[in-house]
């Protein structure tokens, strides 16, 4: 039985027969943005059409309850290449906003924090160079600084990545359809769509290591589906001669997320054509919840930027063919966290001496074993660009969850398993159980030296 024990968190993740393959997997995260729990069809969204990342959740294990680090991209993106908690990584918000959303009637000003990725920080990337990866990066990093002359020094092929398209200190493209404003990748015909391009540079990295011995990185993290909501013609008129309804709440946003099905299939397609799926661990998930002006959440109440579960709550899935069960539908609460200790094991590339353990090892979960945490904990103590959102710290444990508010010190206990959408406060009803998580949650921070906001006076 395999062991790993986890400082705070004390996870522990066990299969007794699991067998990892000899030979080292090549690996492709997919990291989308804003891509929303019920965005997909394998999701339970019954009107957008994704049939190819629904027929790659057959080949997955797809797992219910998997979590961004944090409700806005920045954090977690920093979450998955160092292992560490946004918390403790001390970036906490999308770079570089602070102030400039605080509201006016703000009675807490925000915590402190990075608005860059410090080059001392070790990154799964360069763990994985300095174990003969090759690595690629293409898309948005938006874990450097804008704006600066020396900008360039965090972007991502500073940070372990010998290839890097697109990866600079920008959220956004400014826009899907070229001309593009990034200093790495030039378009190169007017009106190209950006997500067609990536999957264009993606195919190609595939294919250029089909021979290779050696095995690769590739990072792909679109900047689809955020805002600017654009998507080719064709697939938005789709959607507007069907109108809104459930699962479509703007016909630009369910094209946007066809349009990136479309590239994702063409990753699979690549990927089989050059034999190298049977030897690629694949891991598609979301940076965050969805946009609340654009995307149909369900039930989950809230959106991109806010500690329900519609700001953090997304998909998850992994295939690694030889070690998971296909179609596998896992409860397991996972974060973004998780990814760091998880893919340096899966390529059997030691965890360093001083890593803190913020994220749990999923390899035997992987395998149909089990995790058993205790919980996992959310810090955001800044404004999002909406301003409407509260400072404050989540807890999940088990079926519960915990919402503390800095401004007040109000606590929003929720029983998930019973109530998804979260809309029956428990706090009163279960006080002990409600402080009991709380303290929980003041631990963690402690443990972490999480940053707080300050009174303004």
């Amino acid at each position: 039985m395999r062991i790993v024990l986890l400082s705070l968190l004390a996870a522990c993740a066990s299969s007794p027969e699991l067998e990892v393959p000899a030979k080292r997997p090549n690996v492709v995260l997919v990291l989308v943005d804003d891509l929303g729990y019920f965005d997909l069809g394998c999701y339970g969204n019954p009107a957008v059409a994704t049939p190819r990342i629904d027929g790659f959740s057959q080949q997955a294990v797809r797992f219910t309850d998997g979590y961004a680090a944090a409700p806005v991209c920045s954090p977690t993106r920093a979450s998955i290449m160092t292992g560490k908690s946004p918390a403790r990584v001390r970036i906490t918000n999308h770079a570089p906003d602070q102030e400039r959303f605080q509201p006016d009637d703000a009675v807490l000003a925000p915590a402190p924090m990075h608005d860059r990725l410090p080059l001392e920080e070790v990154t799964l990337a360069e763990h994985l160079s300095a174990a003969g990866y090759d690595t690629a990066f293409m898309g948005k990093w938006h874990l450097a600084p804008q704006h600066i002359p020396d900008a360039h020094e965090w972007y991502p092929d500073q940070q372990g990545f010998d290839v890097n398209l697109g990866g600079n200190g920008d959220g956004g493209p400014g826009h899907f359809f070229a001309p593009y404003r990034f200093p790495n990748l030039e378009s190169r015909a007017e009106g190209e769509y950006l997500p067609y391009r990536i999957g264009e540079e993606a195919v190609a990295f595939l294919e250029g290591h089909a021979d290779d011995e050696d095995p690769f990185f590739l990072a792909l993290w679109h900047y689809t589906v955020h805002w600017p909501i654009e998507a080719p013609e064709e697939l938005v008129e789709e959607y507007e001669s069907r109108g809104v309804g459930p699962g479509v709440k703007m016909p630009e946003y369910a094209a946007m997320t066809e349009a990136l099905d479309q590239v994702f299939g063409r990753v699979l397609d690549a990927l089989e054509r050059t034999g190298l799926a049977e030897d690629t661990l694949l891991i598609f998930t979301s940076d965050n919840g969805a946009l609340l002006s654009v995307a149909d959440l369900g039930p989950l109440r809230k959106a991109k930027g806010y500690l329900y579960e519609g700001g953090i709550r997304v998909p998850f899935m992994v295939r690694w063919p030889g070690v998971t069960e296909p179609g596998r539908v896992d409860p397991t609460p996972i974060l973004s966290t998780d990814l760091f200790p998880t893919i340096l094991t899966a390529c059997g590339v030691p965890l360093p001496d001083d890593y803190c353990g913020d994220g749990a090892d999923l390899v035997p979960l992987l395998g149909g074993g089990s995790l058993d945490r205790a919980a996992i904990h959310f810090h955001y103590p800044n404004y999002a660009f909406h301003r409407s959102n509260r400072l404050g710290g989540a807890i999940r444990a088990g079926r519960y969850k915990l919402i503390e508010r800095f401004d007040d010190g109000s606590l929003e206990l929720f029983d998930l398993e019973e109530d998804l959408g979260e809309q029956r406060n428990l706090a009163a009803d279960q006080p002990a159980l409600a402080e009991d998580l709380r303290r929980q949650l003041v631990a963690w921070r402690a443990e972490v030296d999480a940053a707080m906001p300050t009174p303004i006076r």
